[in-house]
């Protein structure tokens, strides 16, 4: 680990510093937010959305770490395009710290239903992207995730529809862009007769924790919940880094 450690240094994201990729200064930079309900964006108790915002198939609430701006912005860029596993670490220890400390109210959810049913699941790339970049830092994110908290962790979504870049797109040049574009999985752990997420052949998917890393106006999470309870699940948070 030490020769790890002198042929390959950690800097910190926001400063520099050598020895870690989050020192603890810019740990307290990053800028905490008041959560808001996913649908108006509106402040909201622990994030969950509002009763009237509500939708059949719409988010049940929403999680971010932080807002988008250095150094959360900073080390989310150093997972994103250039992924080493302990960033991703750092990220959700943060996280999790912060779970602890606070208890909001996605933790309530999850200890009054003791974890069950509940499922860990990335915002996937499209294959050629994912070829590409060599990885999906969602999906990392979401094992490192699972398995610190123990639920279960399932790639149910696949990514059908190569869509240009969200960036530079306005709200409903997003939501046009993504329409389509998601689709579950047709995993053989799925049942041939049947793709809803509930069935005894699979995970008992019935509460999702859809994560990815940066919420920006939601249109893929969004989009990724409609495709998720249209195929039978029951409950879907978002959890990002940032917003």
């Amino acid at each position: 680990m030490f020769l790890v450690d002198l042929l390959f240094p950690k800097f910190c994201a926001g400063c520099g510093k050598v020895g870690t990729y989050l020192c603890n200064k810019c740990l307290w930079d990053i800028q905490q937010t008041d959560l808001v309900c996913p649908q108006c964006e509106r402040l909201s108790v622990g994030g969950l959305t509002h009763p009237l915002c509500k939708r059949r198939y719409g988010l049940d609430g929403l999680w971010s770490l932080g807002i988008y701006q250095d150094p959360l912005r900073k080390i989310i860029q150093k997972l994103k395009y250039k992924f080493v596993k302990d960033v991703g670490e750092t990220l959700i220890s943060l996280t999790l710290k912060y779970w602890v400390k606070f208890t909001p109210q996605l933790l309530e959810e999850l200890k009054k239903d003791q974890g069950e049913g509940w499922v860990v699941i990335p915002v996937p790339l499209h294959p050629k992207r994912q070829r590409f970049r060599g990885f999906n830092q969602s999906a990392q994110l979401g094992k490192l995730l699972a398995q610190k908290i123990g639920l279960d962790y399932q790639e149910v979504l696949k990514r059908i529809k190569y869509t240009k870049p969200q960036v530079g797109l306005k709200g409903k040049e997003r939501r046009e862009n993504l329409k389509n574009a998601f689709e579950i999985d047709p995993s053989p752990s799925l049942p041939d007769q049947d793709d809803k997420l509930c069935s005894k052949n699979y995970t008992q998917l019935v509460n999702c924790l859809l994560i990815d890393d940066v919420w920006t106006t939601g249109s893929t999470i969004k989009e990724c919940c409609y495709v998720l309870k249209k195929a039978g699940a029951q409950k879907v948070w978002a959890i990002t880094l940032a917003r």
